[in-house]
């Protein structure tokens, strides 16, 4: 149930990269947007305009940090900087293609595909690790959210869908089953849950729709 003082978060996956176009694996490494990502961003700017944000918090990484200005520009707003919402660390993967990462640790990936939360890139993040440090970053930004405002959040794929899972109570293993990843340029709307009574329900969360694009 909601009403008109219900908040809102738009978590918004950053646009096509060079490295997501050449199948790298990116991590924390700073890939420049494809020109397909650069016109993603700005197809994806006035619709994300259009919920009225009362503020734009992006990750520092200049994918997400480029998309987020596309946005920031059509809704007239700042953009704040948190690096707690950079992607996953991928440890030794990063810069690497899939290919490589096959061939290199076929064990490790395979680890992965069993629902497994190890570290990636043998030195990189858990997702646990991950999703600790992105939803201290959610939590910053609720705090400071106004009744019926929207907040948009731009990010990166794995770090939106264990930011979400964390914020709606969902186990991050099932997450990465039943929502995979958002698409480049897509994002999730999440709503504070209420109450029958309509009143606000401190720290409680639902997603409303997941990977919504222009």
């Amino acid at each position: 149930m909601t009403d008109a003082g219900t908040r809102r978060l738009v978590v918004v996956r950053h646009g096509e990269t060079l490295d997501n176009a050449s199948g790298v694996w990116q991590g924390h490494r700073d890939s420049e947007l494809s020109p397909i990502g650069l016109a993603q961003a700005e197809k994806a700017a006035p619709v994300l305009a259009a919920y009225d944000p009362q503020l734009i918090v992006t990750s520092d990484l200049v994918r997400a940090l480029v998309t987020a200005e596309q946005v920031g520009r059509a809704a007239g707003l700042p953009v704040t900087v948190d690096p707690r919402l950079r992607e996953v660390h991928v440890g030794e993967w990063q810069g690497c293609t899939s290919a490589d990462v096959r061939r290199r640790d076929p064990d490790l990936l395979a680890a992965m595909g069993r629902g497994e939360d190890v570290r990636r890139g043998r030195t990189g993040e858990t997702v646990a690790e991950l999703a600790l440090r992105v939803r201290a970053a959610l939590d910053n930004v609720v705090a400071v959210l106004s009744p019926g405002r929207v907040a948009v959040v731009v990010c990166h794929g794995v770090a939106a869908r264990a930011g979400v899972a964390s914020l709606v109570g969902l186990d991050q293993m099932q997450a990465q089953q039943v929502l995979w990843g958002l698409e480049n340029c897509h994002w999730a709307q999440l709503a504070e849950a209420s109450s029958v009574s309509g009143a606000p329900v401190p720290a409680r969360w639902r997603i409303d729709a997941w990977n919504v694009g222009a």
